[in-house]
């Protein structure tokens, strides 16, 4: 099945406080999917409407095939499940925690053992195993909630902020984790970090205020603001003065100096506010007065300029 959760329409309302507004995707078998957004997007909310912790006001949801409602056992059975805080017990050791998480996912008790083994092996706390986990650093108690989610290798995993609080090092084997762990499952994380979503997701859904904004590979959000509003030139010549012949073509909003990052050139960005391709135009003008074109290109916008950007245009802000 390639349609492994189908959201439709899912809206959650507490009281008049609406925390989740029509939100409808499809995540399909082997996506790394995530959900961006700031604090309060409704990111978690939906995952744990996901997982069966909430219940949603309208809409519906469905795990491969099985409504959430209708079938939440079957649903659970399917999902490994990381918090934003791990559920874990303090007082107990690591390898003592895996076995209870064992016990309570209804692993045969013979299999417990090398379930065990085999999850501190991918996360790399088997050298830990002994350890409580109140004196864990940060990373490897994420590492210790990662591993209780996948116990038992389910199918979906849902990992909400998975490297919030880490360190560099830290989120960095993380994200190696969790590209090798995609090998198997289907993941869906949330997150509200731009190069963490970018690194590792092949989908992506953009949040704002309960609001689904967009969803589509990292690429296509940047290429739906990247397009030639926006051109990268690389001129020699006096700057300032080529600045004033390209100010004069129709639609040209601002021009950025960039500065010389080749010896005596200078880059510059030329902001249009019109949808027409003006790269004729900029060449025509620059050629009239003589000055030498060394380069020109659309401007690579970053997936955090197109999330501003985008988030923006839902607010209704210019």
């Amino acid at each position: 099945m390639d349609n492994v959760i189908e959201i439709q329409n899912v809206t959650k309302k507490y009281g008049n406080t609406i925390a989740l507004d029509n939100i409808s995707i499809t995540i399909n078998e082997g996506d790394i999917t995530g959900f961006l957004g700031t604090n309060g997007a409704g990111k978690s909310t939906l995952m744990n409407i996901i997982t069966g912790y909430f219940y949603m006001t309208e809409g519906t949801v469905k795990v491969y095939g099985y409504d959430i409602l209708d079938h939440p056992e079957q649903v659970k059975k399917l999902i490994g499940y990381l918090p934003e805080i791990p559920p874990l017990y303090m007082d107990m050791s690591v390898a003592a925690y895996l076995k209870f998480v064992c016990k309570l996912k209804s692993i045969p008790k013979k299999q417990i053992s090398n379930e065990i083994k085999e999850k501190m092996s991918i996360m790399n706390i088997s050298h830990m195993k002994n350890r409580l986990i109140r004196n864990l650093s940060k990373g490897y108690k994420q590492r210790v909630g990662l591993a209780q989610a996948m116990i038992g290798d389910p199918k979906i995993l849902i990992l909400d902020e998975p490297t919030v609080g880490l360190d560099p090092m830290e989120m960095i084997e993380i994200r190696k984790t969790i590209k090798e762990i995609s090998k198997k499952s289907t993941i869906i994380l949330s997150s509200h970090i731009l190069s963490e979503v970018s690194a590792l997701c092949n989908k992506i859904m953009i949040m704002d205020k309960g609001k689904h904004v967009i969803t589509g590979t990292p690429d296509e959000l940047v290429n739906k603001i990247n397009n030639s509003n926006k051109l990268l030139i690389r001129i020699k010549g006096d700057s300032e003065a080529a600045s004033k012949y390209i100010s004069t073509i129709e639609g040209i909003s601002m021009i950025e100096h960039l500065g010389e990052l080749e010896v005596g050139t200078t880059d510059l960005v030329i902001h249009s506010n019109i949808e027409n391709d003006i790269r004729e135009s900029v060449s025509f003008v620059l050629a009239h007065h003589n000055f030498p074109l060394l380069m020109m290109k659309n401007y690579d916008v970053t997936l955090e300029e197109t999330f501003i950007k985008l988030t923006a245009n839902k607010r209704g802000v210019s």
